[in-house]
């Protein structure tokens, strides 16, 4: 699997002027040939975008700026992307245009619903490779032994983690968890 960084020439990279117009029609002549390559030599190679509408960008954007546990995820060249958001569609279907090829198709995914993307996503990725059943042997859990002589040793104290109490988001407002012993 490739992340999307293997496509950023056309996208990133070009949009914000890091690679030339010449390195930019370089890797849309290589890539198919590339990708060809790695398809004779029976590799399976399955493209998905995850695709998502700039209303929805905007939105992650702002639960990032505001959730302290999720600001790590936006950076300066994310900000910059805001700016340019028409000019990172035009480079992505443009990407998609010159890089789909009957060997390996582009697949878009709805992926404003995330949970929903990632299970559409999961069950047309198993779809697209032949695999079969494989049998398993049921596994049963033997009575554990006990020794009676056996006694677990003492763990100092100093040996632990500090317990701490913290609050966590959830889907229904906010809960105290007491990470205690």
């Amino acid at each position: 699997m490739f992340d999307r960084s293997w496509y950023n020439r056309a996208g990133v990279e070009w949009v914000m002027g890091f690679c030339t117009q010449e390195q930019c029609d370089e890797f849309f002549r290589s890539v198919p040939e590339f990708e060809r390559m790695l398809i004779r030599a029976r590799i399976i190679l399955i493209k998905y975008w995850l695709s998502i509408t700039d209303e929805e960008q905007q939105f992650r954007f702002m639960m990032r700026i505001h959730d302290p546990l999720k600001q790590w995820k936006l950076s300066p060249m994310d900000a910059q992307s805001r700016i340019r958001w028409e000019q990172y569609t035009k480079a992505k279907e443009e990407m998609i245009e010159r890089t789909h090829i009957p060997e390996s198709p582009w697949w878009i995914v709805d992926a404003v619903d995330k949970k929903r993307a990632r299970l559409n996503c999961i069950s047309h990725l198993l779809s697209q490779i032949p695999y079969e059943e494989v049998s398993h042997q049921q596994v049963v859990l033997p009575p554990r032994v006990h020794n009676p002589h056996y006694h677990r040793g003492p763990i100092p104290k100093e040996m632990y983690v500090p317990a701490r109490s913290y609050i966590m988001p959830s889907a229904r407002g906010s809960q105290s968890v007491n990470s205690g012993q």
